[in-house]
């Protein structure tokens, strides 16, 4: 409870103070969550390569904020290419077996933690400039489908959803979080006029179904791993990914939806 209200205000205050608080809280989530997944790769004995990986991870996302305050230009951006081809040449000299499969989970950690923590800078400046209100109005929505989900499951849940990937989420509480999301939104919509109605409950509908299934492939992840949770970081709830995964997922959409319509 304490970790949770904790982490709460540290959220707000870093995302509504200015744009750089914002972007140093999420950077620091980005690399825990890398770090997070590259020590859960080696539960298999897989080896990714971390320091290029964070590297990697690390410029794509400074490289988006830097871009959209205008103090690096985009083609600045090509610089991570010659990254993605030190990935495989730095593997002839690790000696380190299954060199193709370290070189793999060295790409998704970038690919599954980085880039989605990397676009969420869209969203920030979506109106053009740094806003607070499309950010923090997004960790809204994920808190309230959880919230919606945990409550409706737990008094409602009797179809289960996925049950051989997660035996515990049922088809009514995804109803219930789809509801109350859609409620928040909706609020939202009113008091946050960055966004439209239309933009609002867009998220909103993302949010309810990317962010279940994002909550749904990290449980893959971790089966297919043989781990139960992410990481030990946050006492009572689990590693970033356990807490981030509902995010990770639903940013891209989110981002491609903002940007076309």
């Amino acid at each position: 409870m304490i970790v949770g209200v904790l982490g709460a205000a540290l959220f707000v205050g870093s995302i509504v103070v200015n744009p750089w608080a914002y972007a140093a809280l999420f950077l620091g989530l980005t690399l825990l969550g890398l770090l997070e997944f590259y020590k859960l790769a080696g539960a298999q004995d897989i080896r990714p390569n971390k320091g290029i990986g964070i590297a990697l991870g690390g410029l794509l996302y400074v490289s988006f904020f830097l871009i959209e305050e205008e103090i690096m230009s985009p083609q600045l951006l090509y610089l991570t290419l010659p990254l993605l081809g030190l990935v495989f040449v730095l593997e002839l000299y690790r000696k380190q077996p299954q060199p193709f499969t370290n070189i793999a989970f060295t790409l998704l950690g970038v690919l599954y933690v980085a880039l989605p923590f990397g676009l969420l800078h869209k969203v920030a400046y979506l109106p053009g400039d740094y806003t607070w209100q499309p950010v923090l109005g997004l960790m809204l929505l994920i808190w309230s489908a959880d919230t919606g989900a945990y409550i409706a499951g737990k008094n409602f849940g009797k179809n289960k959803l996925l049950e051989r990937v997660s035996p515990g989420k049922t088809w009514e509480g995804w109803a219930g979080g789809t509801v109350l999301t859609m409620l928040v939104g909706y609020v939202l919509s009113i008091y946050l006029q960055d966004l439209t109605v239309a933009q609002w409950l867009g998220i909103s509908i993302i949010v309810a179904v990317f962010g279940v299934l994002g909550d749904l492939v990290e449980s893959m992840l971790k089966r297919s791993l043989g781990v139960k949770d992410s990481g030990t970081l946050l006492p009572g709830h689990g590693g970033i990914l356990d807490r981030f995964d509902s995010l990770i997922m639903s940013i891209p959409f989110i981002v491609a939806y903002l940007q076309i319509f």
